[in-house]
């Protein structure tokens, strides 16, 4: 924990979460006055051509190329690995042998035995670590963690989440998004893990077993690529149609899953759902009411209150956006003016920085044993698909 007014950061990334987790550091500071500062300390990548204007435009103190070194630092306190899945591992292992905090991108590993070892890691060296499962920070969603918290639900018998998108058509090429070796699956780890971390944060209860599980691939083969992304997920990448390469992830998934209350749920991923843009979300039911969340309505919050007298049960919603009253909106804006996608990363921050300074969180943050059990209902569901079974949690855990 740190013992001073700030903490210095080393991040390891420069594209789409390297911006995101940097947007968040700066922003974090400016708006919600966290018990330590975020000090930029050092951002490393492997483009050194680009990197300089990176660090500049995102106000990182220094820059380097080394990633070994960076974690060696010993100025550098907290390490923000927001690289591919398959290096997740390889950084926190040595993140953490350095006596580092470490803060890493979703989901815990590309391959389920790496992140087993990540969490042996962390527990025998007594580690503080995070995962940026930033939904979480959603006032919405926090607010309807307090809501269940408070017994707003009663028991839950029904679940269904899902992730759906649409970016990914027959015109992007094999970005390292379709590679299983570095993603190590498609929508599904990608995806339908926001969704799971979602529901087991919000219901409060986990998975038990998954069955019926359903993978597809719909589009086999896409141009290898001649230019990379641009910052996004796939926006200004480039491929060469005369060489196809073969794509080695899905791109939907579906499964049935119990829960540890009694309750069953549903879960789907895809990132081709034609006209969803990035459409994360969940209804839970309960014996006393139901919940809803759709992030492409990020600041409303849908509850049925069944305790009221039937004539006058309905559906409401929730703009949640008063403070203090919603969790996080006392740092943004007045009544119903609206934040968006950057601020549950802003509000993220600021639950570590009060970590890091021996506070508790405004809502429970995921570190990697909590990441663990998300990467479970991954594995478990994968197993499933492939083997066509029931795979209960007791096996994996």
């Amino acid at each position: 924990m740190s013992q001073k007014g700030s903490v210095n950061l080393g991040l390891i990334g420069q594209a789409f979460m390297g911006r995101a987790h940097s947007n968040a550091w700066n922003q974090v500071n400016r708006h919600c006055n966290p018990p330590v500062k975020a000090n930029l300390h050092t951002v490393c990548a492997r483009n050194e051509e680009t990197l300089g204007a990176f660090a500049e435009l995102w106000g990182w103190q220094n820059t380097s190329t080394d990633w070994q070194a960076t974690m060696a630092n010993p100025e550098i306190e907290l390490v923000d690995i927001g690289v591919p899945n398959d290096k997740h591992l390889i950084m926190a292992k040595a993140a953490i042998a350095a006596g580092k905090m470490v803060c890493c991108e979703k989901p815990l590993a590309g391959k389920f035995d790496e992140a087993r070892e990540m969490v042996r890691l962390a527990k025998e060296a007594n580690a503080t670590t995070f995962v940026w499962y930033n939904y979480r920070r959603c006032p919405a969603i926090a607010y309807a963690r307090m809501l269940v918290d408070q017994g707003v639900l009663g028991d839950v018998r029904h679940v269904r989440a899902f992730y759906l998108q649409d970016w990914a058509d027959e015109s992007v090429p094999l970005i390292w998004r379709f590679d299983g070796e570095i993603a190590g699956s498609g929508s599904h780890g990608d995806l339908c893990a926001h969704a799971i971390d979602m529901v087991r944060f919000v219901a409060g209860e986990e998975v038990t077993e998954v069955s019926g599980a359903l993978f597809e691939t719909f589009i086999k083969e896409r141009a290898i690529m001649t230019a990379a992304s641009d910052g996004g997920i796939a926006g200004g990448s480039k491929g060469d149609d005369a060489q196809m390469g073969k794509v080695t992830v899905d791109d939907a998934v579906l499964f049935l899953a119990r829960f540890e209350g009694g309750g069953v749920g549903h879960f789907e991923a895809t990132r081709m759902a034609t006209g969803n843009q990035n459409k994360l979300g969940f209804e839970i039911n309960g014996t006393k009411g139901s919940l809803a969340f759709d992030f492409e309505q990020l600041n409303e919050l849908r509850y049925y209150d069944a305790t009221c007298s039937r004539g006058t049960q309905g559906w409401r919603t929730i703009i949640t956006t008063h403070a203090p009253d919603h969790p996080y909106i006392e740092h943004w804006w007045p009544d119903s003016h609206m934040i968006g996608y950057e601020h549950a990363f802003t509000n993220m921050a600021y639950d570590i920085l009060r970590v890091c300074a021996g506070q508790e969180p405004v809502v429970p943050l995921p570190d990697f044993e909590d990441a663990f059990k998300t990467q479970c209902v991954l594995e478990a569901a994968t197993v499933c698909a492939n083997e066509q079974r029931a795979v209960k949690m007791s096996e994996l855990l």
